[in-house]
């Protein structure tokens, strides 16, 4: 992860570190709030905190700040931060926390904080720590690749101050793993909200390349061209990058553990670098944020990034159909018939309903590898964006068990999922009258539902899951206190807990 902070867990006394901002978060519904606060406080600060805990009413409700100004030769500010009710207290609510305190911290001009770790009588401290490790790097991010001043704004250091001496080696792992999940999750939102000109199909197999270099010896890549897609009978996928210049990649990423095992998980990430809707052409604003079609190809490439650090015991594939969906007289129009690499035919009737042409094939290949579970994660349809907004990720599945298990990935990750039905009498919608499938359905209503159906036809009953990620994997205002605009790498941190729940 470029230019992370660098965050330690040190069992100390909050006011003894040497960071410019000192937190001090507080949980609400105490009888004698301002007191108890200010027993916590050095002396020199109690009068000033009571102060101001009356003048401002400060009852710590969640994200509620009060800053004191010390402006001695450590420390410039102590920030003290409301958490709400502790019995109410969630990861949720340590992560919107350390979100709140990282801008803060930017607008007092500070490079470096010093937190107390808050746990509630239900909560775990290293749980916690690895929480806000993991929004605190989400929060400082920014993608400036192209300012002339990059870096300028960005946090040093990060201290979680440990209260506990016992609880000093899991909370260093703790932070160890929650930076790892960041930098994946940092790998994914740079992938993402790199232009379109720049991340073409090729690069995307070069980031794949480099990841997988890096990550050692238990990984390898596999890149297919257009001649040996088409020799595999992928003419589904194949037919969307007709109309583009740049050539397409297919990538099998694989992840063997040191020992042998039973399960494997396949993941697949829709890839479209660029999608202008083809022939069937996107207006003009609807264009503006299509760099981010490849989100979930983003998310499989920055899950390998963290699989590379935390070694799990489960077999992994990452399948990427990468692709780009241009315009021109080679482009595949409204009509056509392609055929998938299982046998099916489809018709064509819009060529802006691409992405699930590329998951039929890249599914139809994970299939192959006989995986125990299989999950896809695309940019898929605005229906499920009308349907569930901006922030939350429309979940469909063959298999209840899966379901669950991604569904309690998704909550102990952070990432918001809801799940919705795979509609069996909606079926019909996607029936062709002269091949096996249409690729849009003959009703405007149900879309999400209807692409869903349209990929369960290439799983062939294996466990599946599929996430369309279009709402919040592009966020174009900030989500929250921790992930602002753009690229927001979401399913990486879902992804890591359900392989480690295998």
């Amino acid at each position: 992860m470029n230019n992370a902070m660098n965050i330690l867990g040190q069992k100390m006394n909050l006011f003894a570190a040497s960071a410019n901002v000192l937190v001090l978060p507080v949980f609400a519904g105490e009888a004698n709030l301002a007191e108890s606060v200010a027993e916590r406080l050095p002396e020199s600060l109690r009068k000033t905190a009571l102060r101001l805990m009356k003048a401002h009413d400060f009852s710590a409700k969640p994200n509620e700040m009060m800053t004191i100004d010390v402006h001695d030769a450590a420390h410039h500010h102590v920030v003290i931060v409301g958490l709400g009710s502790a019995a109410d207290a969630t990861l949720e609510t340590a992560r919107e926390m350390i979100g709140a305190v990282v801008a803060c911290a930017r607008r007092l001009g500070a490079r470096s904080i010093a937190v107390e770790i808050p746990v509630s009588d239900e909560g775990d401290v290293a749980d916690v720590a690895e929480a806000m490790v993991v929004a605190a790097q989400l929060a400082d991010y920014a993608f400036d690749t192209y300012k002339e001043k990059n870096g300028a704004k960005r946090m040093k250091e990060m201290t979680l101050v440990i209260k506990e001496g016992r609880d000093v080696l899991r909370v260093r792992r703790a932070v160890e793993r929650g930076c790892a999940i960041a930098g994946g999750v940092a790998v994914a939102r740079d992938l993402v909200n790199m232009p379109a000109q720049v991340m073409t199909p090729s690069a995307l197999a070069e980031a794949a390349e480099r990841i997988v270099k890096e990550a050692g010896k238990n990984f390898s890549l596999k890149v297919l061209d257009r001649a040996e897609c088409e020799a595999l009978g992928m003419g589904s996928y194949v037919a969307v990058g007709n109309g583009s210049d740049e050539p397409l990649k297919f990538l099998h990423l694989t992840y063997m553990p040191e020992r042998s095992t039973r399960k494997r998980l396949a993941v697949i990430g829709k890839g479209v670098t660029f999608d202008s809707g083809g022939l069937s052409l996107k207006p003009g604003d609807g264009m503006m944020t299509m760099k981010c079609d490849m989100a979930g190809a983003a998310a499989v490439l920055g899950f390998f990034t963290v699989l590379g650090q935390l070694q799990p015991r489960c077999e992994v594939h990452g399948i990427v159909a990468a692709v780009e969906n241009m315009p021109s007289g080679k482009a595949i129009r409204p009509g056509d018939v392609v055929k998938a690499s299982n046998g099916k035919t489809i018709e064509i009737l819009n060529t802006d309903a691409e992405g699930r042409l590329t998951l039929a094939d890249a599914l139809t290949y994970a299939k192959k590898l006989e995986p125990t579970a299989m999950v896809d994660l695309a940019t898929l349809t605005g229906a499920c964006v009308v349907a569930l907004g901006e922030e939350i990720t429309g979940l469909m599945s063959n298999n209840n068990d899966l379901a669950q298990a991604v569904l309690d990935s998704a909550e102990d990750a952070g990432e918001k999922m809801w799940r919705m039905p795979l509609e069996k009498r909606y079926r019909s919608l996607i029936e062709s009258e002269i091949a096996d499938l249409r690729n849009i359905p003959t009703s405007r209503y149900g879309g999400s539902l209807t692409a869903g159906l349209f990929l369960e036809e290439f799983v062939d009953g294996l466990p599946w899951v599929h996430l369309d990620i279009a709402g919040p994997a592009f966020a174009e205002k900030p989500m929250g206190s921790y992930l602002g605009k753009g690229g927001t790498g979401h399913g990486v941190r879902t992804l890591v807990e359900l392989v480690e729940r295998m």
